[in-house]
């Protein structure tokens, strides 16, 4: 019995998932890569769909996805297993009636973490923002992603030093190149051993379908959002540039509120301004806010 399938997930299509040419694209070349033997890195700036095309692509492989999310607090231990807890066996002899005999034994129970069950059973490892954790706790993926090999630690038991890894295992990776707070930059050897697919944000043709089927909104109301979204991304003033998350956020929000994509409506020019000035600018920098909140203005007469 495994106690470790707790951790893993059903491969399954995500709901509401846009396929456009571009992801069809961009999914068929990590799926040649990865069935060339080579693991996938999906690297590029918050919202640029890193993860749900690691997920994507991960439903397409159809096994089991065990999925790790990077932390700086990691040690190896975190990804391989350790000793958690204790086994207590406890035996009563009664044999003779008069004579009352007990025996207790205590062991630490060792436990295997996601990367030696993936690495085990051949599932699908999904291992978002892998350089939030520290290069040492990555290692142990240098000799997995080469010589198809684990090193096991002596405490683990078993009489076995490594662990072969089996051949339906597949690593897919993601990272973001621009992160400050709590990233470290990976090894070269790691690096070396992985494909990177660099991810910008989506078309015009993606971000509309992605906005339409994440909010509900006619095709022709998203399509207004994302030109006012993507006319101040390209205006290249903007701490931040705007990503679909804003396109989708202020597309729900006027959809649950019932207002009208149209430069005469102040609901939706508030929310345009309250969304995109948050999401381009740093916390407590009011000139830059005002500065995008009239660019804001003016893109919705416009577009709108």
């Amino acid at each position: 019995m495994l106690e470790e399938v707790t951790t893993v997930l059903e491969p399954r299509p995500l709901p509401n998932f846009v396929e456009t040419k571009f992801v069809k694209d961009t999914t068929e070349r990590a799926l040649a890569y990865i069935a060339a033997g080579f693991p996938v890195h999906f690297r590029g700036v918050s919202g640029t769909g890193k993860t749900t095309l690691a997920m994507h692509v991960a439903s397409k492989i159809g096994r089991p996805v065990v999925m790790i999310h990077g932390d700086e607090e990691f040690s190896t231990s975190d990804l391989v297993g350790g000793e958690y807890g204790y086994r207590i066996r406890k035996v009563v002899d009664n044999f003779i009636h008069s004579v009352l005999k007990t025996e207790e034994d205590m062991v630490r129970r060792w436990v295997d973490n996601r990367l030696t069950v993936a690495c085990k059973y051949g599932f699908t490892l999904i291992y978002d923002e892998f350089t939030r954790s520290r290069p040492e706790a990555n290692n142990i993926l240098l000799s997995v992603l080469q010589e198809k090999m684990m090193d096991l630690p002596a405490a683990r038991g078993g009489g076995e030093n490594y662990l072969r890894v089996d051949p339906d295992f597949t690593a897919i990776f993601t990272s973001n190149p621009e992160e400050y707070a709590g990233v470290h930059r990976s090894q070269d050897a790691l690096r070396d051993r992985m494909v990177t697919m660099d991810l910008d944000h989506f078309d015009l043709e993606t971000e509309v379908a992605i906005t339409e089927a994440k909010s509900g909104l006619p095709r022709k109301d998203a399509e207004k959002i994302v030109l006012v979204v993507r006319g101040l991304r390209e205006s290249g003033k903007c701490e931040f540039a705007p990503t679909v998350r804003g396109c989708i956020m202020i597309a729900k929000t006027v959809k649950v509120l019932n207002g009208s994509v149209d430069a005469k409506d102040g609901i939706f020019r508030d929310i345009c301004q309250d969304v995109l000035a948050s999401e381009t600018t740093r916390i407590g920098s009011k000139a830059n806010e005002a500065r995008v909140k009239e660019m804001v203005r003016n893109l919705i007469s416009k577009y709108c």
